[in-house]
């Protein structure tokens, strides 16, 4: 089995899991955990909202969307169309479930692809990449496809090397099957200048990079 096939198996397996982590819908414990433990993830939520800004009116590409949280919010917030992408097909069913449930289908919709072969008709103004390079293990093509099918700007998120989380992570998803991968600052920087890119910002949120890449140098 490819890797690939690999990682779509466990997102079909884990799919209302990781659902969970935005929807709560879990015991009152597990939340609390969440809220300690996953903090990161809930302002790397807030912060692709705020740097999409202005959303009214634009194109979305998110890819790796997962149930979607990402692309509602941006289509609740009146983005001319939103694309999400993910090549788990439980993944994209959960989304278009919740994406009847909201009746948003006017400028929001979900497709079962892998963003290494998707070809729109037109490209995004903005894409986002929320959680994706975690299980990438060469971020180039990915980043460069990214790049091609973008006008404006990339939001993009990758898990931080030196913490604790990072050792732990890579055992309990390890004894699972999936491989995860994480990123120093250093190493980011070096990726970002051999793909071409020259004004990006690169926070640290948490146990994470959070990263804008402007490609239009606009400030």
């Amino acid at each position: 089995m490819s890797r690939k096939d690999t990682q779509r198996l466990y997102w079909e397996e884990h799919t209302n899991e990781f659902d969970a982590i935005y929807t709560h819908e879990k015991s009152g414990f597990s939340n609390l955990l969440d809220r300690i433990f996953r903090k990161d993830m809930y302002q790397r939520f807030e912060y692709t909202l705020e740097k999409s800004e202005p959303i009214a009116g634009r194109t979305f590409l998110d890819v790796g969307c997962g149930p979607g949280h990402y692309s509602l919010a941006l289509a609740k917030k009146g983005a001319g169309s939103v694309t999400g992408i993910d090549y788990s097909k439980k993944m994209i069913k959960l989304a278009n479930e919740r994406l009847a449930q909201e009746k948003l289908e006017a400028n929001c919709r979900f497709l079962v692809e892998d963003i290494s072969e998707y070809d729109p008709q037109s490209k995004f103004d903005v894409s986002i990449a929320m959680g994706l390079f975690d299980y990438i293990r060469d971020p180039l093509p990915i980043l460069k496809r990214m790049h091609a099918l973008t006008t404006d700007r990339m939001i993009l998120s990758f898990p931080r090397l030196y913490t604790w989380r990072a050792p732990v992570r890579k055992v309990r998803l390890g004894i699972r099957n999936l491989e995860v991968y994480f990123y120093s600052k250093k190493r980011l920087v070096s990726i970002f200048e051999s793909t071409g890119f020259k004004n990006y910002e690169i926070i640290k949120m948490g146990k994470l990079h959070c990263v804008v890449v402007l490609l239009n140098n606009k400030e």
